[in-house]
C-alpha cells in the first residue's frame, strides 16, 4: 500500500509530507471461505485498506506510533485476524543520506498484542 501522509519529527515533514509504504500480511483462518466460495466469510482486504488509510492520515512524529495504532485497529476491526506483520517505511527520509526509505516493522499475534494494552 502507498500513501501520501504527513508524519515525522522535522517541522518540513508535518508541512510539506512525504511518501510512504506498508507491507502488511494478514494470518487468518480462510477455511470456510475456501469451501463455500462465499465472500461473507472472508476477510474483506478493501475494508482493510480503508481502516489503514485512516490510520495513515492522522499525522505522528514517530513511525513506531503510526505502525502500532495499524495493528491494533486492525485486531479491534477484525477479530478474525489472528496474527500481523506490518512494515511501514518512509521514503526518502530527510537525513542527509543515500537512503531509498527507512522504517519499522512488527509482527505480532492477536493475544500477544492485545494483552500489552498500549
Amino acid at each position: 500500500m502507498n500513501f501520501y501522509a504527513y508524519h515525522g519529527v522535522m517541522p518540513q515533514e508535518n508541512t510539506i509530507g512525504n511518501q510512504f509504504t506498508i507491507n502488511l500480511k494478514l494470518k487468518t483462518n480462510i477455511c470456510k471461505a475456501a469451501q463455500t466460495d462465499d465472500v461473507a466469510y472472508a476477510l474483506n482486504y478493501a475494508e482493510v485498506f480503508r481502516s489503514v488509510s485512516q490510520e495513515m492520515a492522522i499525522p505522528s512524529h514517530l513511525l513506531e506510533h503510526v505502525a502500532m495504532r495499524i495493528v491494533r485497529c486492525l485486531f479491534e476491526e477484525y477479530p478474525q485476524i489472528s496474527h500481523i506483520s506490518l512494515r511501514l517505511a518512509k521514503r526518502n527520509p530527510p537525513m542527509n543520506a543515500d537512503l531509498v526509505e527507512a522504517g519499522v516493522e512488527i509482527t505480532t499475534e492477536r493475544d500477544d498484542f492485545m494483552s500489552l494494552n498500549i
